[in-house]
């Protein structure tokens, strides 16, 4: 059986934490832009070099070279059985440019499991790690700002796949482990279906 799953969640909910768990669990290899991107920046391929001047500028990545670098990954043989797919796609073009390879290579898509979780939670959790990290440049008015953009990117997203029935909404508040948990009792119902 294969398994090919998309992971979406606001900054705090906890996303790779649970991808990490999840691709555990179903032996499927979790896949993140971000990742990515500094695999390619340490490596100093030209795709590197290129997202390195792009970030530099301060511009966002185009979606031409995460949908290229996602496509390129999840080709390889570790993914053949499936794969998860962390915080990708986040646009509408990006969907668009998935559904023609999924079409193109007979692959499905499993389920998007979308987190979800008050923002003002988010903010208490993310100042707390903020503190415990030392992180300065986490305020509430920054935490803020990128849940909303999250919120605004993926709504389209969330909203375009809903209307396939494959979202499963899963509260992200809790234990690493009480979230795992509704994640897998949501998976199971969707796979015994």
């Amino acid at each position: 059986m294969t398994l090919n799953i998309i992971l979406l969640g606001p900054p705090g909910a906890g996303k790779g934490t649970q991808a990490e768990g999840i691709a555990r669990r179903y032996d499927v290899p979790a896949i993140s832009s971000g990742d990515l991107f500094r695999d390619n920046i340490k490596r100093h391929t030209p795709i590197g070099d290129r997202i390195v001047e792009i970030i530099g500028r301060g511009d966002f990545v185009p979606d031409v070279i995460t949908t290229s670098l996602v496509f390129q990954r999840i080709s390889e043989p570790d993914c053949w059985r499936g794969w998860l797919l962390d915080g990708y796609p986040r646009t509408l073009a990006q969907v668009e440019a998935l559904d023609i390879v999924l079409d193109e290579t007979k692959t499905h898509l499993d389920a998007v499991i979308a987190l979800t979780a008050d923002p003002e939670a988010l903010i208490e959790r993310m100042l707390l790690r903020a503190e415990q990290q030392g992180r300065a440049d986490d305020n509430a008015e920054a935490i803020r700002h990128r849940i909303e953009v999250y919120h605004a990117e993926t709504a389209d997203v969330i909203e375009s796949y809903r209307s396939r029935g494959l979202v499963l909404e899963v509260d992200a508040i809790g234990t690493v482990d009480e979230v795992a948990d509704r994640i897998v009792t949501a998976l199971e119902a969707l796979i015994a279906r």
